[in-house]
């Protein structure tokens, strides 16, 4: 006899991690299964099917994230635009999730520009999470958060008043073909975004406003 998908069995006791609304089972893709938020729209993977901190930090090892790669630069371009255009240099920033090469920070600096960088894997100094910043860019990381929730208010709560949080995530969205969807093939890509969701954490976590300039970069103002 074949036995219902695990998920099928349990899924009226699973909460999604970002708002805590019950979650459906959803998709299943590269043998991980997902599930979709009726209340903010996100989708996620099972927390059965992550990767285990050592997998995923070997995972982040293979990035080619060449400081100095011009195809790496242009794609953060958009983001370091926005932080020179909105900051003066006297003004303090924090690349969170700086990874391997914290490209962002770089050409910032390049501008004389002051940011720090932390990342739970490769530049975990804490002391930086007593601070409070200008800026904060968090650029393809909002994605790996086991507990975005958690790691929203994190953010919130490092930005000075006025400040700007600079997010680039690819968000879902229903018309989107989840099993042809290349953003989903990471395996360390737990959480999936929808425009509403978004929504719900600017007004949950008490920002001031929130910016769409496409459907990956996302400004929220404190």
């Amino acid at each position: 006899m074949s036995s219902a998908p695990r998920h099928i069995a349990d899924h009226h006791t699973m909460r999604c991690p970002l708002c805590s609304h019950s979650v459906e089972p959803f998709r299943k893709a590269r043998k991980r299964d997902y599930w979709h938020c009726p209340g903010c729209g996100s989708v996620m993977m099972d927390p059965r099917d992550y990767v285990t901190p050592g997998e995923e930090k070997s995972r982040y090892e293979t990035h080619n994230n060449d400081v100095e790669d011009p195809r790496y630069q242009n794609f953060v371009a958009p983001l370091v635009r926005q932080i020179l255009s909105g900051h003066s240099s006297a003004e303090s920033g924090l690349d969170f999730g700086s990874g391997t090469g914290p490209v962002i920070t770089k050409l910032l600096r390049d501008q004389d520009y002051q940011v720090q960088t932390f990342d739970p894997f490769f530049d975990n100094n804490t002391s930086l999470l007593l601070e409070k910043y200008d800026y904060i860019a968090c650029c393809e990381v909002a994605e790996h958060f086991h507990k975005p929730r958690e790691e929203f208010e994190l953010l919130r709560g490092l930005l000075k008043p006025g400040g700007k949080l600079y997010l680039m995530t690819r968000l879902y969205e229903p018309h989107i073909d989840f099993a042809s969807w290349d953003y989903k093939n990471d395996e360390t890509h737990v959480f999936f975004y929808s425009r509403r969701a978004m929504e719900w954490i600017a007004y949950k976590m008490g920002f001031s406003d929130i910016a769409f300039l496409n459907d990956q970069m996302i400004i929220f103002t404190a």
